[in-house]
């Protein structure tokens, strides 16, 4: 008797802390999704005129426009201060551009990815595959009702649940079904991308003509992909907010998992890295790039710079702003570059090459840094 009591006793403590974990927040690692709290955004936090170039990441980290069709709608991406309790942080999309006439093949959606390896606890296209369930709070300027989309690209499946939208920020739940498949399809456990999170704001006949597929995945179909949902292009009186974006397995949504700004900015630069990291008006207009390199011939500089984090693959880059190489305690404008040497580079270092009109002394030590310029910086994509 005594045993079986102290049993019974010992069960009940532990669903109780259970709940109180799961309520609580004190899981981690179980948000999918990076950057959910909108905290990061290494491309900067305002991008005007978006709209016209497909498969663009305007401001804030991990968040991509995917733009089909020839729609003359155009919005504005920032990252707001506005959010709820718990949340500082917010995206937010404002309408500058209304389009009223979709055309059939027309199709805005906000997007963002999960690596193929990070998405095998849900054992898609096993037995036993799991459900799992997308949180997320948004807010609107009038009532609207949008849908989200996850996509499997390695297989073309993909299921949608619609959502409402209205001016006060509300919280989104939506659990999504297992998909066992055929039983012999997992998600690769590669680097590639696993699981699609695709927010459907304005959609065409193409992709609205049939019936929406929101009760199991199902092999892609795309007059049943965005069935049911408003254009956020039907005013220039438009907005669209969104924090705490949360995909977690199991079929109940739990507090949001905030992490460290710390640490959703180390997840982020597997993807994207800014350097210098941020502009910076106190002494920033001469930030310097990487460490210090060496003079391979009269004029020309070769600077390596160690990564912070790993990227995902072998970054591509891009330099803006005007740059400097410093030698000998004196400072030559940069005539050609930077640009990256690509074949002396990796997922952990790159190794950068410029110009100037200076005689260099060869294996003298030389630098980059910004030519008073506060906004000079290089861009390292990898992005999935």
């Amino acid at each position: 008797m005594s045993l079986a009591r102290d049993l019974a006793d010992l069960g009940a403590v532990t669903s109780r802390l259970d709940t109180v974990g799961a309520s609580s927040g004190a899981l981690s690692n179980r948000n999918l999704v990076i950057n959910g709290a909108m905290q990061v955004a290494q491309r900067g936090t305002t991008a005007t005129g978006v709209g016209d170039t497909n498969g663009v990441y305007p401001t804030l980290d991990r968040y991509r426009f995917i733009v089909e069709g020839s729609s003359a709608g155009r919005f504005t991406m920032s990252q707001e201060a506005d959010g709820p309790v718990g949340f500082n942080n917010s995206l937010k999309l404002a309408c500058t551009t209304a389009d009223t006439s979709i055309g059939a093949a027309e199709r805005v959606f906000l997007q963002t990815k999960i690596e193929a390896q990070d998405c095998q606890a849900i054992g898609k296209g096993k037995t036993g595959a799991k459900p799992f369930t997308v949180s997320f709070y948004v807010k609107a300027n009038a009532a609207k009702t949008y849908a989200l989309e996850i996509f499997q690209s390695a297989h073309s499946r993909q299921c949608t649940k619609l959502f409402n939208v209205t001016t006060d920020w509300t919280r989104v739940e939506l659990t999504f079904p297992a998909d066992v498949d055929d039983g012999s399809s997992p998600i690769p456990d590669t680097t590639a991308e696993g699981l699609v999170l695709q927010f459907q704001l304005h959609a065409g006949s193409t992709y609205t003509s049939g019936t929406l597929n929101s009760s199991a995945f199902a092999d892609n179909v795309n007059a049943n992909r965005a069935v049911g949902i408003d254009s956020f292009y039907s005013s220039t009186s438009n907005t669209f907010f969104l924090t705490g974006l949360q995909l977690e397995v199991g079929d109940t949504a739990t507090d949001f998992e905030h992490r460290s700004f710390g640490d959703e900015l180390q997840r982020c630069q597997r993807y994207c890295q800014r350097h210098p990291s941020q502009d910076q008006a106190d002494g920033g207009n001469y930030s310097l790039l990487g460490a210090a390199g060496w003079a391979a011939g009269a004029s020309d500089a070769n600077v390596p710079m160690q990564l912070p984090t790993t990227m995902r693959i072998e970054p591509t880059a891009t330099f803006s702003g005007n740059w400097r190489i410093v030698h000998t305690n004196t400072a030559s404008n940069v005539s050609s570059g930077p640009v990256i040497h690509d074949s002396y580079c990796s997922v952990s270092a790159v190794y950068m090459g410029a110009t100037c009109a200076a005689s260099l002394t060869t294996g003298q030590g030389v630098a980059i840094n910004a030519n008073n310029d506060t906004d000079a910086h290089l861009l390292l994509d990898s992005e999935l």
